[in-house]
């Protein structure tokens, strides 16, 4: 099986602690993905983020919805968090989210790395759709994270 890592890096003109409380909870995501997708938290609201917390979801792909259910595998405030998925569309999907102040505002640094289903074929879905469409998802987070967050005090 071959992984595939993925990496974004953006700068926000914010303070950590702001922009560290709005990724420590789950209830941001459905603000942050893509319509399309049509995500939607399972897990009663408001869900405290540590070590060991629980968070399953739906999203739809071609209007089929797929259920994710996603621990948090690593928690230290206001610096980092890790996701890993435990159920859902990818073999593994495991999601590092940094933070470091940097010139007065944070570089959030968000790594992925992931394993797509169904060999060869999968490995065809990835270069002519998944990487593309990953791409997309993370480039509509960062304007809207832009929208959102740039500036708050």
């Amino acid at each position: 099986m071959k992984t595939y890592y993925l990496e974004k890096i953006q700068f926000i003109d914010a303070p950590i602690e702001k922009i560290f409380d709005f990724f420590s909870k789950p209830e941001n995501l459905k603000k942050i993905t893509p319509e399309k997708l049509s995500f939607k938290i399972l897990t009663p609201t408001p869900i405290v983020m540590n070590k060991g917390t629980l968070i399953d979801y739906t999203i739809r792909l071609f209007k089929i919805p797929i259920h994710w259910r996603t621990v948090i595998t690593d928690y230290d405030p206001p610096h980092k968090f890790v996701d890993q998925q435990l159920k859902g569309p990818y073999v593994f999907w495991h999601h590092t989210h940094t933070f470091e102040e940097k010139d007065g505002g944070v570089e959030m640094i968000d790594k992925v790395s992931y394993v797509i289903p169904m060999g060869l074929l999968g490995r065809f879905m990835h270069f002519i759709w998944i990487k593309n469409d990953l791409k997309k998802i993370f480039s509509h987070r960062e304007k809207i994270i832009d929208n959102i967050l740039t500036n708050i005090s």
